[in-house]
């Protein structure tokens, strides 16, 4: 490898983000349980969500929006005001939840700072995402910072000419075989899976991936001895 960028997704490679997701879909299902069973409310909640992604984007504040919009549709707009205050109020608690660093991450970047041009690649709210890593300690590791709309191949090419680097010289770090490895796989970089213990529906696929600029670590720290060779 010859290798000039290492970008590292920030949710759930970085710190810790869908665990708190979870927690505030739970707090939605038992605010609207007298509607619909637990599965049922996911489901809702789910769908929406997905049909919102042309509108909204990835984020938290698009999730309020959903979570709204699937009460609203669960109650046939029969909802009192009091719920969607509520609900209002779970999507601020989650825009102030901690930002708490995985396993490994500190002493990753550490280890890899000065001897690549480390960048971030995530998608989600620009202000949610940037407040985030100010909030991690992490900033100064970078030395770019991209939050994209989306994860296609088309996304990474397009960072990939800002970056003026031809394809084999990045490696992508991530979370999510989806988002993180088969779009880099696909326009010729390398790319590492790091698995977090829970993965948003969305970002699931069915089939395992084999590929030979492509590896699955159980911890960020294993990548280290790869990028030293």
């Amino acid at each position: 490898m010859n290798l000039k960028v290492i970008a590292f997704d920030a949710d759930d490679t970085l710190f810790i983000n869908e665990t708190y997701f979870l927690e505030t879909e739970e707090k939605f299902c038992a605010l609207m349980s007298d509607y619909l069973s637990h599965q049922g409310l996911s489901q809702e909640l789910f769908k929406v969500e997905i049909a919102n992604l042309k509108l909204y984007g990835y984020g938290i504040k698009g999730y309020i929006l959903s979570m709204i919009e699937a009460a609203m549709t669960i109650s046939n707009n029969t909802i009192p005001i009091e719920i969607i205050e509520k609900i209002i109020q779970y999507g601020k608690e989650l825009l102030e939840k901690p930002i708490v660093l995985l396993d490994g991450v500190q002493e990753t970047l550490q280890a890899l700072h000065g001897k690549y041009k480390l960048v971030v690649a995530t998608k989600g709210d620009l202000l949610d995402q940037r407040r985030k890593l100010h909030n991690s300690g992490l900033g100064h590791y970078f030395h770019h910072i991209e939050v994209m709309s989306d994860k296609q191949e088309i996304d990474y090419t397009d960072l990939i000419k800002r970056l003026d680097i031809q394809p084999s010289e990045f490696f992508m770090i991530g979370n999510s075989l989806k988002s993180d490895v088969l779009p880099v796989l696909a326009i010729g970089g390398y790319a590492v899976h790091i698995p977090f213990h829970t993965t948003w529906a969305h970002e699931k696929i069915d089939h395992t991936v084999e590929h030979e600029n492509f590896n699955t670590f159980t911890t960020i720290t294993d990548v280290l001895p790869l990028l030293k060779s």
